[in-house]
């Protein structure tokens, strides 16, 4: 910009009534230079360029003057593409004392709660050798408790997938009597004890229902309390998300022809995806681990409803903890492969939305 004069910005040919043009051709010049200036180090206390035009105006005069001084306040700000406050290049803090106490206290906390009991758990899994390990996850009573419990995990994750997003979105883009009662009410399952979940809905889907819907004892039984405890994890990571997106874009995608279903899948959704994969992760990680909810509604029937969680506690009443070991193992395993793919998914949209 210094390199050139004003009036081959189309500045110096106008007067007065035609700054607004001007303004926008600046901050575009201002953003284009504050983009460049993350990669290249532009000096944050440049000055300003003394060249001018003979067909310069006054008001051309002071509209650079504050364009300049626009851009020298984001280049300061950024700090000229350099690291500041003991950051390095890659935005990295070097770790301190007071960092490093804190970093040992996490990781001990973590290890007494998740790493030393699992270990525990594998530990007990394997005690046996591969064979035991093997018979017990191959057992038929138990290979299909594990089906039941992660096909329909699955099921409930995606059926949240579409409707958690849904809720979300008249959530944050709509406004309706009775908006914030709902805001609550989707946390109810967050805060309702599980038992006490399954005591509610055997009394609206059992025996004697209200509704005239007897589901007790049934896969729906499973399909219904699993979906009805994970329900508000797709809202929440999504809910957050949706409030801090910029509607400016959507609204020149509708200007420019575009309908709402293609503003919504070519717009809105890259954004989401990364919230919606997060809630996904732990739908369906509360899902293949919930038991409560199940118990009264599901009838824990062997080969029919019963899930990995009631199968997991008849193996532990019965005094066989390698056989439970192995099972809650195996259950651990497709739960971290499950969200170890998710979290690739996660990743790879929010690297190209960024």
């Amino acid at each position: 910009m210094s390199q050139h004069s004003v009036g081959q910005y189309g500045l110096g040919q106008h007067g007065p009534g035609q700054l607004g043009l001007g303004l926008l051709a600046s901050d575009t010049v201002i953003s284009g230079v504050t983009g460049i200036a993350g990669a290249t180090e532009i000096p944050a206390r440049a000055t300003r360029p003394a060249r001018t035009d003979a067909g310069e105006t006054p008001a051309s005069r002071a509209l650079l003057g504050a364009v300049w001084d626009a851009l020298r306040s984001r280049l300061r700000r950024s700090g000229g593409g350099k690291g500041n406050g003991g950051e390095s290049k890659s935005g990295r803090r070097a770790l301190t004392g007071s960092s490093g106490i804190g970093l040992g206290v996490a990781v001990l906390w973590f290890s007494l709660l998740v790493l030393i009991p699992l270990a525990a758990v594998v530990g007990t899994a394997g005690s046996g050798g591969v064979g035991p390990f093997v018979a017990a996850l191959t057992n038929k009573q138990t290979l299909n408790a594990i089906l039941l419990t992660s096909g329909i995990s699955l099921l409930v994750t995606a059926l949240n997938v579409v409707v958690g997003t849904l809720i979300a979105w008249v959530l944050v883009r709509d406004r309706f009597w009775g908006r914030s009662v709902l805001d609550v009410v989707i946390d109810i399952p967050f805060a309702l004890p599980t038992v006490v979940a399954g005591l509610v809905l055997l009394s609206l889907y059992g025996d004697g229902s209200p509704l005239g819907i007897d589901i007790a004892n049934t896969r729906w039984a499973v399909v219904f309390a699993l979906a009805f405890v994970t329900l508000p994890f797709v809202v929440r990571a999504v809910q957050p998300v949706l409030e801090e997106l910029d509607t400016d874009v959507e609204e020149a995608a509708g200007l420019l022809g575009a309908s709402q279903p293609t503003i919504f899948v070519k717009v809105v959704l890259p954004s989401l995806v990364p919230a919606i994969t997060s809630g996904a992760a732990l739908s369906f990680a509360r899902g293949i681990s919930e038991y409560g909810s199940l118990v009264l509604l599901s009838g824990n029937l062997p080969n029919r409803t019963e899930v990995v969680s009631v199968r997991v506690l008849s193996h532990i009443e019965n005094g066989d903890l390698v056989s439970a070991s192995a099972l809650a193992t195996g259950m651990l395993i497709i739960a971290a492969l499950a969200i170890f793919g998710l979290d690739v998914i996660r990743r790879k949209a929010a690297r190209r939305d960024s």
